[in-house]
Formats: C-alpha cells, sequence, structure tokens
C-alpha cells in the first residue's frame, strides 16, 4: 500500500504544480507582482500617519484582480498572435492548456471583481482609475500594437497607473506627489521595453506587431527614444525630494541610478545589438527596485 501511495501522490503533485503554471502564465504573475509593488509603493508614500494595514490589504487584493482579469484577456485578444512567437507560444492559449471561453469568463470575473472591491473596500477614484487602467490596456494599446509604433508610449500609461492607484487609495485625491510616481514609471518603462523589442524584434515582425524596432530597420529611432526617455526619467526621478516626499539619501540614490540607466541607454544606441540591449533590459529590471526601495526607505514622514 505504501509503495503505491507513494507514486500517486507524487503525481498528484505533479500535476497541481503544472495547473498552478498555467495560471501563472495566464495571469502574467510576475507583470502582476510588479503592478503589487508598485501599488504598495504610491500607497506607502502617500499615506499619512500610522499604516493603515486593512485599507492596503483592500487596495492590494483589488488591485491583483484588475490585473490579474486585465493579463488574462490581453491574452485571449492576442492569442492568434501568441501562436507566432516563440517567447509566447507556450502560453495557455496558444498551447491549449487553456479554452477561450475558460479565459474570457475568469478575466472578465477577476477584472469586474477588483473594481467592484476597489470601489466598496478602497474609494471610487481608485476603482475609476482601475477602470481606465483596464480599458485603455485592453481596448486601446492592446489593438495599437498591430497598427502603429506608438503603441509603447501609449502603453505605458495603463502601466504607470498602478502607483497613482495606490497614491489614491491612501488619500482619495490626486495630486503632484501621485502625479510624480506615475511619471517615473512612465519614463521607466519606455527604454525597458525597447529593449525587448530590440531583441524580440523578429519575432515580434513574424506575430505581425508594429514595434518600433521592427520598422526603424536601422535602430536609429529606437536608439533615440531610448535615450531621451532615459534622460526624460533623470529629473522626473529627482521629484519626490522635491516633493518632500523622500529624502536626501533617496536623492542621491536616484540621480546616480538615473545617471546609470542613462549611461545604458546611451551604449545601447551606439551599438545596436542584442548584447547592449540585454544589458539596457537587466539594468532596468535593478533600477526600478533600487529606485522604489530607497524611496520606501527614505520617505519623509
Amino acid at each position: 500500500m505504501k509503495a503505491t501511495a507513494q507514486p500517486m501522490a507524487a503525481t498528484t503533485t505533479s500535476a497541481e504544480k503544472t495547473r498552478w503554471a498555467v495560471f501563472s502564465d495566464l495571469i502574467k504573475l510576475r507583470l502582476t507582482f510588479l503592478v503589487l509593488v508598485t501599488t504598495f509603493v504610491g500607497f506607502y508614500i502617500g499615506f499619512r500617519g500610522s499604516l493603515n494595514f486593512l485599507l492596503l490589504l483592500h487596495t492590494m487584493l483589488g488591485t491583483a484582480l484588475v490585473a490579474s482579469g486585465a493579463a488574462a484577456l490581453n491574452q485571449l485578444l492576442e492569442r492568434e498572435h501568441d501562436s507566432k512567437m516563440r517567447r509566447t507560444e507556450d502560453r495557455p492559449l496558444p498551447s491549449g492548456r487553456m479554452k477561450p471561453r475558460t479565459v474570457l469568463l475568469l478575466g472578465a470575473a477577476c477584472g469586474g471583481l477588483g473594481l467592484i472591491y476597489l470601489a466598496l473596500m478602497v474609494n471610487l477614484l481608485t476603482s475609476v482609475l482601475g477602470a481606465i487602467t483596464l480599458g485603455s490596456y485592453l481596448f486601446v494599446y492592446t489593438p495599437l500594437k498591430r497598427k502603429t509604433t506608438l503603441n509603447t508610449v501609449i502603453g505605458a500609461i495603463p502601466g504607470a497607473l498602478p502607483p497613482l492607484m495606490g497614491w489614491t487609495a491612501a488619500r482619495d485625491e490626486v495630486t503632484l506627489g501621485g502625479w510624480s510616481l506615475f511619471a517615473i514609471l512612465f519614463f521607466w518603462q519606455l527604454p525597458h521595453f525597447f529593449a525587448i523589442a530590440w531583441i524580440y524584434r523578429e519575432q515580434y515582425a513574424h506575430a505581425g506587431f508594429m514595434m518600433l524596432p521592427v520598422v526603424d530597420v536601422s535602430g536609429e529611432r529606437t536608439g533615440r527614444q531610448a535615450v531621451s526617455n532615459a534622460l526624460g526619467l533623470l529629473p522626473v526621478s529627482l521629484a519626490p525630494f522635491v516633493l518632500h516626499l523622500a529624502g536626501p539619501i533617496y536623492l542621491f540614490g536616484a540621480f546616480v541610478l538615473g545617471l546609470a540607466y542613462l549611461w545604458y541607454a546611451i551604449q545601447f544606441s551606439r551599438q545596436l545589438t542584442v548584447p547592449r540591449a540585454r544589458q539596457l533590459f537587466f539594468l532596468s529590471i535593478l533600477y526600478l527596485p533600487l529606485l522604489l526601495g530607497l524611496m520606501v526607505f527614505d520617505k519623509i514622514k
């Protein structure tokens, strides 16, 4: 009996891991986690006085539902195009692990429940921002990926809204401090995504996505855009200090990180190669958590 039970248990565990992996891919777990991190920072920096942990929990849960729903519905809309790219062909829909109807019901349920939850348990303003994020991501950015190279800039708007949602959850108002967090995320995304698009430009072209590196064969425009947005990020990242949200430790760290990001963007623009794009990508991955960590650490109480 013991010898028979052990393989059965192992098979069950393996199946559970497989289901979890499929679900993680459906909700784009790493992207959703990043959304929650930026939402938390917006809430923490925006909140006055002792932190309201229950309100923070409601904010994070509602935002997680909205982000998960957006990820699932995005994959539903792009399933045919995802099947043409090696980096996305193993997602739940192109691989056949999930059915479109299931993804539609799950994505709509998560997105809708998340917006209702934010409205009831946090505040209406945060729910409205969540609706704008969800709607613009699905019905503006997603279709524009196949029509214009401006999709990356437009897509950076819903991508930058989560920290503003965290801010409004804490204060129930949109103020300059919240917009400064939005601006940081907005400018950070562009060199980050240009680097990704350069690395996978052939796959994007095959799938029919109008990313800038696909039409910019020489790469000059892509390089300029990466540099100009990294340059724009540098002064914007100092705004939390100017607005008395963070102290001098943050100021110094933000300045050094901004210079590093700009330097790697310049190197990418000078040598438009996949290795340089990867360097810029990995630097962007380091930049954001370090900057946000400094902001949280050096928050002016």
